[in-house]
């Protein structure tokens, strides 16, 4: 038996328990099939839901989370998945010093028994909080990636990444990502082949290595630097046109040098890195919302040269345009 212990507390995405679960069921059901005699050979899973207190908790949806006993640091399990909270302001979250404390020493205590350590977005904060990440490679959810890096610099992050792992500890990057987590947990302990059967029979993509296609490159400017706000407005209004820091700096009257200073305090990139973001962003924009070509998209965004555009739209998304487009074009269409 494959024993995963799922640790909860107030607040958590309510999915990020009941998913993984129907996963590892899934997986049960699966190996002990009759048709496939190889699979009954595998690990089966069980699991136990825990909070610190013993008693149910509260998802950030309202639902109350039953439990099936208290975190236990002392007990052994062959995998701890921690729960995500779901908070807009992760400094609300790190405020709840009590819930921290005690998390964190008890992940460290499973840590140094060798247990598999799982978790997936703002959960990641949590290990990050006890140390465990120091020194390794993480992803965290894209939208959090700025505040995620300004807090943990000894973190090695890879927001782009939907998984991350190393020595026993897996990442989840994006929300849904706990269904990839507990897809990757099924093939550690119970091999490939379950894994992959399990993934098909619940239509859980596993080949999604990337969030860049979901991300918002931009913050909608989220800072109080004047200077940049301007200058921010400026590349809007002129996005068809080409681009020149002196001219930009000019027309602001400033030099170089300080708008650049401004721009990565405020934003965490030059200005020239940003306004790539712009552009697109607002690419992503039209491609989703009609059906419109390369060429118009490339020019509407000030890109004389398609081939260009191309390339670096897939750079930042890991979609080339019309990759992007038929992806979710038809998402946005269904939604007016």
């Amino acid at each position: 038996m494959v024993t995963i212990r799922i640790w909860v507390y107030d607040g958590i995405i309510a999915s990020g328990v009941s998913g993984p679960i129907d996963v590892f069921s899934a997986a049960n059901h699966l190996a002990g099939r009759g048709d496939t005699p190889s699979l009954a050979e595998a690990a089966r899973f069980t699991w136990r839901v825990e909070s610190l207190d013993g008693q149910p908790v509260t998802a950030s949806s309202g639902q109350t989370i039953t439990v099936d006993g208290k975190i236990d640091a002392r007990k052994r399990a062959d995998a701890v998945l921690l729960t995500a909270p779901f908070f807009a302001d992760m400094d609300e979250f790190i405020s709840r010093r009590a819930l921290i404390v005690a998390l964190s020493s008890a992940l460290r205590h499973q840590r140094k028994a060798g247990v598999v350590l799982a978790s997936y977005c703002t959960g990641n904060y949590l290990l990050a909080e006890a140390g465990l990440l120091d020194g390794a490679v993480a992803t965290t959810h894209w939208a959090k990636a700025t505040d995620f890096a300004r807090r943990y610099p000894h973190v090695e992050l890879q927001a782009r990444e939907v998984l991350t792992g190393s020595d026993r500890i897996l990442l989840g990057g994006s929300v849904t990502s706990y269904l990839n987590i507990a897809v990757r947990l099924v093939e550690m302990f119970a091999g490939e082949k379950l894994a992959v059967k399990t993934a098909k029979s619940m239509l859980i993509d596993m080949n999604r290595v990337s969030q860049a296609s979901y991300a918002t490159l931009l913050d909608e400017h989220g800072h109080h630097d004047p200077l940049v706000a301007r200058a921010q407005q400026r590349m809007e209004a002129t996005l068809q046109e080409g681009f020149r820091l002196d001219e930009l700096a000019a027309s602001l009257a400033v030099s170089e040098r300080t708008l650049n200073r401004h721009f990565k305090q405020a934003t965490g990139l030059a200005p020239l890195a940003y306004l790539q973001n712009l552009r697109i962003e607002v690419a992503k924009r039209l491609l989703e919302s009609r059906p419109i070509g390369l060429d118009v998209v490339s020019q509407r965004v000030g890109y004389a040269d398609p081939s260009t555009f191309r390339q670096l739209f897939k750079r930042k998304t890991g979609l080339s345009p019309g990759e992007y487009q038929s992806r979710f074009a038809r998402v946005s269409s269904q939604q007016k």
